[in-house]
């Protein structure tokens, strides 16, 4: 009898996992949020939503401590882009972000930008650089500090931190350069796809009149902000030769950029690295938090651990 048990709840316990699977894909961020949400025990609270501009997908939403800080405390800023191939995505299912790294001393900013046809290149970029450029004007009400912004985002989130600290031209439509942005980390980022190839970049890139210019790899220089290039091996949505090949150019060019490659993870798995339950047992999360206090100077008497990040491979 005991046996018929214990099949069934390994049973019970395996469909549950394939329905999260299942779940996770269809709406990923909102289900780890929900996940996220009952697992989470840290100091978060979101404490605004902010319109930055006329189109309902132009906002942003902060996340701060819950408890009472003193009025000179400045936390460094984390300012989040979400991914979805420039056609899909909403900050305000990503709030398992701000749970991850409020608690690690950080206030987080969860950025979003147009998407699909009101977003084609270069929308999504004047977008992203519209929220850089409130938070770096706006966050210290928050407890943020804007001399300490560090960049992050996941596939077409990452795509759009990156070319914000790269192309010089955004961040100057905010009166910013790169040079006001810490550092910068990219979860499975697209950094070299032209020519374009998939439904998603044709629609996003198809119409650039200088198709080659919306490349990171093409405005790498040795004076950008450092950069953390996180990547799963078993990727084959944004494949890991678009970390390697933007690494190389920025060592290359005399830059500060960090690999760190993780051999089973596929495209979705640095960003679900990041939500409770599975943050506590990998290390993608203290590895960011790590970095972005390394690039900022900060006080790191937080949660975080000190993570070493491997050296860029071939």
């Amino acid at each position: 009898m005991i046996w018929w048990i214990l099949g069934g709840l390994v049973l019970v316990v395996a469909a549950s996992a394939i329905a999260l699977q299942v779940a996770i894909a269809r709406d990923g961020p909102a289900v780890l949020s929900a996940v996220d949400r009952m697992s989470s025990s840290g100091d978060a609270e979101l404490k605004a939503t902010i319109s930055t501009g006329e189109h309902p997908q132009q906002k942003l939403l902060v996340w701060g401590p819950g408890r009472e800080t003193s009025s000179d405390e400045r936390r460094p800023v984390l300012v989040f882009v979400h991914g979805g191939s420039w056609r899909s995505g909403d900050p305000a299912s990503y709030d398992f972000i701000g749970r991850a790294f409020v608690p690690k001393g950080f206030v987080v900013v969860l950025a979003g930008y147009r998407l699909g046809d009101a977003g084609k290149y270069p929308a999504m970029l004047e977008d992203t650089a519209a929220a850089i450029g409130w938070a770096h004007r706006e966050i210290a009400q928050y407890g943020g500090d804007p001399e300490q912004i560090v960049l992050a985002g996941h596939s077409a989130g990452a795509y759009n931190v990156v070319m914000a600290a790269l192309d010089e031209r955004w961040l100057a439509r905010e009166g910013l350069s790169p040079s006001d942005i810490s550092g910068v980390v990219g979860l499975a980022g697209p950094y070299d796809f032209f020519p374009f190839d998939s439904e998603s970049t044709i629609a996003a890139f198809g119409d650039a009149p200088e198709p080659v210019s919306t490349q990171p790899i093409a405005h790498v220089r040795a004076d950008a902000p450092p950069m953390l290039l996180i990547h799963g091996e078993k990727d084959t949505l944004v494949k890991p030769r678009n970390t390697r090949a933007l690494a190389q150019l920025i060592e290359e060019a005399g830059g500060a950029v960090r690999v760190r490659t993780y051999a089973e993870m596929e495209h979705n798995d640095p960003l679900i690295s990041l939500a409770a339950p599975w943050r506590s047992n990998r290390d993608v999360a203290d590895l960011i938090a790590a970095f972005a206090h390394e690039v900022t100077k900060s006080d790191t008497k937080s949660d975080t651990v000190s993570v070493p990040v491997q050296a860029e491979t071939r």
